[in-house]
């Protein structure tokens, strides 16, 4: 037992090399996640809750003018909200599907210009390149043929 005591166990401290590497690492896919989203796709359509609290906060204000518009208009909201029944909450849900359709075929069309686009500039890209590819041939040849008459 006594042996067990005694026996150290040794940890290998991070080296600062490995920490920096780490970091940069951590930054970097930071930053790939925040590139990724596209700012000229569609906004994705409001839930029913907020559809909700759209209307909501018009009545909220005529009602308490004094009240400020932040948290105590989302704390009033919340609880109507988990106080109406569903059948209360029927046209909400019924206006939140409408926008998701429209979102929906607002993403298809978005997503067809996006891939139109990325296949247009492809052979904008080929076509210049093929383009510089036989004016390069056309003038080594002119240029052999000049240098030698």
């Amino acid at each position: 037992m006594r042996a067990l005591k005694n026996a150290v166990v040794t940890h290998k401290k991070p080296n600062a090399e490995m920490l920096k590497k780490r970091k940069a690492e951590m930054k970097s896919t930071k930053s790939n996640k925040a590139m990724k989203k596209d700012q000229n796709a569609p906004k994705r359509p409001a839930t029913a809750f907020f559809i909700f609290m759209e209307e909501f906060r018009k009545t909220f204000k005529e009602k308490f003018p004094d009240a400020k518009a932040g948290p105590a208009v989302g704390k009033a909201g919340g609880e109507k909200w988990k106080s109406m029944s569903d059948a209360e909450k029927a046209p909400y849900a019924e206006k939140s599907l409408g926008r998701k359709a429209e979102y929906e075929i607002a993403l298809e069309v978005y997503k067809k210009k996006l891939n139109c686009s990325a296949a247009a500039e492809a052979e904008v890209e080929m076509s210049t390149e093929s383009q510089k590819s036989t004016s390069d041939v056309r003038d080594d040849g002119e240029q052999e043929a000049s240098s030698s008459s």
